[in-house]
């Protein structure tokens, strides 16, 4: 499984914003934002205001590198979202939102996307009953995700700590006891707390 191995909090430096790619730690004083809210490299200073496309590339890869896909498969969620009715950023975002990986994240059964991604590649997550290994699956209204019992004491610390941070979105009803996800309804675009521009990356594909 293909992941993101850059430096985490040089990422959220040269995006401008904090991408919770290291969980918890992202809240506190050590977040590498709040210490050094500059890009990073010698020459930040020099920096000016970013051109059009400069705005919209920098979009597409805030959003690629908050939810910890890769170019191609980024390209391929595009791709399948301008198949889809409605708006194709939205399309795009849901797309995004309803990922394994992420939907245990909003459930705060990992403390981050990364963590969540390991938890599903060691086969430790089913979806009605079935175990997946792909972090890249899509959920649907009505599935279960359960986590199995050896992962549960996981499941169960990062629930007390990270709740204390993050709201469980309205879409997923979450027993954090039972190690257990109901998706109740698929994600809207107000569920969505994160300052997207989605319009910003439609442009910057659909040149």
């Amino acid at each position: 499984m293909a992941t993101i191995t850059e430096p985490k909090c040089k990422l959220c430096r040269r995006e401008g914003v904090k991408l919770f790619l290291k969980g918890v730690r992202c809240e506190t004083a050590k977040c590498g934002v709040s210490k050094r809210n500059y890009p990073p490299g010698e020459r930040h200073w020099r920096r000016g205001k970013p051109s059009e496309y400069g705005a919209q590339l920098r979009e597409k890869q805030k959003v690629r590198r908050m939810y910890g896909v890769l170019e191609r498969t980024f390209k391929n969620y595009y791709a399948k979202a301008t198949k889809t009715k409605g708006a194709t950023g939205v399309a795009l975002l849901i797309r995004l939102e309803t990922r394994i990986d992420n939907v245990l994240y909003r459930a705060c059964f990992g403390a981050s996307r990364r963590q969540a991604r390991m938890l599903v590649g060691h086969k430790h997550v089913a979806v009605n009953g079935k175990r997946v290994n792909r972090a890249g699956y899509q959920v649907s209204a009505g599935d279960v995700i359960t986590v199995e019992e050896g992962s549960l004491v996981i499941v169960r610390t990062n629930a007390a700590e990270v709740a204390k941070a993050r709201t469980i979105p309205a879409w997923l009803e979450v027993e954090p006891e039972a190690g257990k996800i109901t998706v109740a309804q698929m994600p809207r675009r107000e569920d969505i707390p994160e300052a997207i521009q989605e319009q910003l990356i439609v442009e910057l594909y659909g040149k």
